[in-house]
């Protein structure tokens, strides 16, 4: 490489990463100014381009909310994700993560019937909706769980966006569509993760984009293919969320810009 493009290379991230050139080199490389929010930023020379990486250094479960539990009131930005049971919602969890088994994965779809907060980096809260549409829960433990999260939707002020899962193989169900309609009426836009990605061929990835998009009956918004196996869509994930936690921290009296 050139000693001018790697001027040109430079400049091209100083724009990109704020401001700090990345290194050209494939290692991973810290930015020198890429400490906000509990995060630690890097970047390498096949990304540098576009994105930077949040290293999760502590997570923690610190609140678990059921149907009577009183919802918590938090000072840092609330990011939910809901999903049908057996969706790979914590395998997406664990994913986004860096853990193996952060969220447990159950041999008994609809067991999980509580909210879960996780504290990562004690910068926000992943919030771990129960699973829906699992036939052998009684009609009136759905209620209570229809209840439970929507009190939740409406009540959290720190909340900023409602993640839904919907697995590319299939058309969405009535649930799903039930479930996108109902996050809508409460004031959200769903962000639909269409999870199992490595589970289909890649020349079926449009196709099925399309079909969850018409399922749903979405007139706009975004759909991330998303691959537990692989990890493909976690950094579209963590850019959107990224965008939340420095909104947030602008907002806050006396936040500096970075």
């Amino acid at each position: 490489m050139t000693a001018a493009m790697l001027a040109k290379l430079s400049k091209i991230c100083l724009s990109s990463a704020g401001g700090t050139p990345c290194t050209p080199d494939f290692r991973r490389e810290p930015l020198l100014a890429g400490r906000s929010a509990g995060r630690e930023l890097y970047v390498s020379r096949e990304n540098c381009l576009r994105r930077t990486y949040m290293v999760i250094k502590n997570v923690a479960l610190e609140t678990v909310c059921g149907v009577t539990s009183t919802l918590p009131v938090n000072d840092k930005i609330e990011v939910a994700f809901a999903g049908k049971s057996n969706v790979g919602k914590s395998s997406l969890i664990n994913a986004l993560m860096n853990r193996k088994a952060l969220a447990r994965t159950s041999a008994q779809p609809g067991k999980t019937q509580t909210i879960n907060f996780y504290n990562i980096n004690n910068a926000m809260y992943l919030v771990d909706l129960p699973g829906y549409g699992y036939a052998k829960v009684a009609q009136s433990e759905k209620e209570k769980w229809g209840r439970m999260i929507e009190r939740y939707l409406q009540k959290s002020q720190m909340l900023k966006a409602v993640f839904l899962l919907i697995d590319i193989r299939h058309d969405p169900s009535a649930n799903d569509k039930l479930m996108y309609d109902w996050i809508l009426y409460n004031g959200y836009e769903p962000i639909i993760i269409a999870t199992k990605l490595d589970k289909i061929k890649r020349s079926q990835v449009q196709k099925q984009v399309k079909a969850v998009r018409e399922g749903l009956g979405m007139k706009g918004g975004t759909v991330i293919p998303f691959s537990a196996e692989t990890k493909q869509g976690r950094d579209e994930i963590w850019e959107m969320i990224d965008a939340w936690i420095a909104e947030a921290g602008a907002e806050q009296p006396g936040a500096s810009q970075r």
